[in-house]
């Protein structure tokens, strides 16, 4: 099998960059569009289709808090660090960092499916459940939740095989994960009259089979740094290393729920039922444009780590800069299609002619200076790769619990129900600058002072 691998020393940086975050941006598509898929499938369940859906969004907070324990100790915490170690030239530290956080993982992984079929009730009742949505959501939850380890194994490992160069074959795992659940949903929610239940099987299935795929790559002959039982030893000071690093990105993940929390409610207060719909809309229209976003600051992080780990200041700096180009352009166009098509991406998700028209309206409210978005990721993930866990963790907190839940709560007192559309373009210019200023301020004369050694 021959493997493609990028070497993240040589070449043109944005060439680099590139190679690395196409498979991720579409590996990611792919993934947003089976969980979207997920929802119509579920949607359309027959006499309960509406109760099940609602069971279903009502786990999606939960969901969103594992999936960050992936954040913390694989893509944000061990794997910029293992790349910043390969790029020293210290693989048994490299692999020692792999080693820990696949430990991590898994351990994490076995403890919340024991808290997550121990307390589901209580936590779904917290999250809105109703005596009609929580027997639905529970179903879901009480069997996702045994696949919890498979989760954090797919998602916290595979940032260990990009980390690597190897972009194609994350795109794999992704990919095998998401046509078997596409395949396997229909089967189980209607062949076999399993509803929900089936769903979340179909969903437990997908992961394994990726995490099986993730550990059979990572312990093979074509990785450069192998998984293996030596490098599995547990030890204080590196794992709050890993944990320290990655919670910047825990952090982004885990106040998504609370923001999201939050919205909802100020929409309901401010504009009843319907406007929680939008809210709805507007969450999924902003997770299909920021997609790429997110691919771009993912494949730029390895190129990143690992020529700081060479101390080639000049590399490090010209891969933030390009972060920022393609982050920026491209979020110029989202933004220009998104105002000029509002009225139809409104209908792709309803066909009520007064959510049309509310959520049309709300889309070009709530994507306003949607490029300063760019200047957000560049600054973070930049703090991310360099290893500056402090920095990277306050600009998680900053945007959205000092800016976003504040502004959402009081601004409708001055603006009605556009004062919660307008709290998302507000955090997006005042937190993408502070984060990027800071970062150019902090970063740039660091890499400078390596460019004259």
């Amino acid at each position: 099998m021959k493997i493609h691998q990028t070497d993240f020393s040589k070449g043109s940086v944005s060439s680099c960059i590139m190679k690395v975050s196409m498979p991720l941006i579409v590996a990611e598509i792919v993934n947003l569009l089976y969980s979207m898929v997920d929802r119509i499938y579920i949607g359309h369940i027959p006499n309960e289709g509406s109760l099940a859906l609602t069971g279903l969004g009502l786990c999606f907070p939960i969901i969103s808090l594992i999936s960050a324990f992936a954040r913390l100790y694989g893509l944000n915490g061990g794997a910029p660090l293992c790349a910043m170690a390969r790029g020293r030239g210290d693989e048994d530290e490299a692999g020692f960092i792999m080693g820990n956080s696949f430990l991590l993982c898994f351990l994490t992984g076995a403890v919340l499916t024991l808290l997550t079929l121990v307390f589901n009730r209580p936590l779904l009742y917290a999250f809105g459940a109703s005596d009609l949505t929580y027997p639905y959501a529970r179903d879901y939850l009480s069997i996702y939740a045994v696949g919890s380890v498979f989760v954090l194994t797919t998602l916290g490992m595979n940032a260990f095989i990009n980390s690597q160069g190897f972009a194609s074959v994350g795109m794999i795992t992704v990919l095998i994960g998401a046509v078997l659940n596409i395949i396997l949903d229909p089967i189980l929610i209607f062949a076999f009259h399993m509803g929900v239940k089936g769903a979340a099987i179909a969903t437990v299935i997908s992961q394994t089979c990726s995490a099986v795929f993730v550990l059979w790559f990572l312990t093979g002959k074509n990785v450069e740094l192998r998984l293996s039982l030596r490098y599995m030893k547990l030890k204080k000071a590196r794992c709050i290393k890993i944990v320290s690093l990655g919670l910047s990105g825990f952090t982004m993940g885990a106040t998504n729920s609370v923001v999201q929390l939050v919205c909802n409610k100020a929409a309901y207060i401010w504009g009843g039922d319907l406007y929680v719909g939008v809210m709805t809309i507007l969450n999924s229209v902003r997770e299909i444009f920021s997609t790429p976003i997110s691919g771009i600051g993912s494949g730029a992080s390895p190129v990143l780590s690992y020529n700081y780990g060479r101390r080639d200041g000049k590399r490090v700096r010209k891969a933030s800069d390009v972060m920022l180009l393609f982050t920026l352009v491209y979020s110029l166009a989202a933004w220009a299609v998104v105002v000029a098509f509002s009225h139809g991406m409104a209908m792709l998700f309803t066909q009520d002619t007064l959510m049309i028209k509310a959520a049309s309206g709300a889309l070009r409210i709530y994507f306003f200076g949607f490029f300063f978005m760019s200047f957000q990721t560049a600054g973070q993930q930049t703090f991310v790769a360099l290893g500056k866990a402090k920095h990277a963790i306050f600009f998680s907190l900053f945007r959205k619990v000092v800016i976003v839940v504040p502004l959402t709560i009081l601004l409708p007192y001055v603006f009605g129900i556009n004062g919660v559309m307008l709290a998302e373009p507000i955090s997006n210019v005042v937190g993408g600058l502070a984060a990027y200023l800071t970062m150019r301020h902090v970063v740039m004369p660091e890499l400078k002072g390596m460019e004259t050694l």
